[in-house]
């Protein structure tokens, strides 16, 4: 590391591990999209799961359900992300802030390029739902917040590990479960969605603290320039 005065939004001991969920997240993607590719059916492992068509919660927990989906919709969104940044800029943590709003935005960014490469549909009317931005925006933000939480912290690398991937288990099986009840997508894609989230973070997060770690050097150099 440089002389960057706040910590780094990816934790030096989680690199490695996280390095490799990602990768391997990246694979599940990849490979679930194309067993699905151009197929407006659920699946043999949809079908294990459950029924995905049709509402499978009534009253009161569909108002759970659409809850939990308004937290991926624009304005739920959008809210989660200015909170969250509001509270890195209170702390003066702009990496942190920066990484708030680019690591879920590539994340749902993904999602939206590999629908229509996918073309996997529900519902028919071109519906397209591989892999499911709501679940991988909410399991994003749930890790960006993880990630931060245990730099503030200065956790070990096993307690940082399990904070992350709670909070990214936690996030992505609530919205999961509530995209599933609702029928807006197959249990398939919410993994999709899920893993996208996986294999986007940690990737932005690295991305981040390169680009703090340069604009730090760059000063520095400019400072010694001044000095001669």
């Amino acid at each position: 590391m440089t002389g960057r005065p706040a910590p780094a939004v990816l934790p030096p001991s989680l690199r490695a591990g996280l390095g490799l969920i990602a990768a391997l997240a990246a694979l599940v993607v990849v490979v679930l999209g194309v067993l699905h590719a151009g197929h407006s059916e659920p699946g043999r492992v949809d079908r294990w799961i459950i029924q995905p068509t049709a509402d499978s919660v009534r009253p009161p927990w569909r108002y759970v359900a659409l809850a939990t989906d308004f937290l991926g919709e624009p304005v739920g969104a959008a809210t989660l992300v200015v909170a969250t940044v509001t509270g890195c800029l209170l702390r003066r943590r702009p990496c942190e802030a920066v990484l708030v709003v680019a690591g879920p935005g590539l994340t749902v960014g993904t999602t939206t390029l590999l629908k229509p490469l996918v073309g996997r549909t529900i519902h028919g009317d071109g519906n397209l739902s591989y892999p499911s931005g709501h679940t991988a925006f909410l399991t994003a933000l749930a890790l960006v917040v993880a990630l931060l939480a245990s730099g503030r912290f200065r956790l070990g690398r096993t307690a940082a590990t399990s904070l992350v991937l709670a909070a990214a288990l936690v996030a992505g099986a609530a919205m999961g479960w509530a995209q599933v009840a609702l029928g807006a997508h197959y249990p398939t894609d919410v993994i999709g969605g899920w893993c996208t989230a996986l294999a986007v973070i940690p990737a932005t997060a690295w991305l981040v603290d390169r680009m703090a770690d340069r604009l730090v050097d760059r000063r520095a150099d400019a400072g010694r320039r001044e000095r001669r």
